[in-house]
């Protein structure tokens, strides 16, 4: 018996927003994005901490340091620079 067993197709990734955040309680969360690894590079050093970015503004936030808001989230301190958002 020949049966072909379908290859997986890779699934398209979906194009990268203008404004990404990892929290899933924000407006700017789309769980579609993170189903793939996506890359953030800020004045062309690529940066594995970032918690949100916005392209238009030339923004990311980042958590400083070890610091907790009273929720028991990180603290987050925004950086300005020239960003780039990629699928690696």
């Amino acid at each position: 018996m020949n049966e072909a067993t379908p290859t997986p197709t890779p699934t398209p990734f979906p194009p990268l927003p203008d404004r990404l955040s990892i929290d899933p309680r924000s407006p700017h969360h789309i769980a579609a994005v993170f189903e793939h690894d996506v890359g953030i590079r800020l004045n062309d050093k690529e940066r594995l901490d970032v918690g949100e970015y916005c392209i238009s503004e030339g923004w990311v936030k980042v958590p400083a340091g070890k610091t907790l808001d009273r929720k028991g989230n990180p603290l987050m301190i925004k950086l300005k620079g020239k960003v780039e958002a990629f699928y690696r």
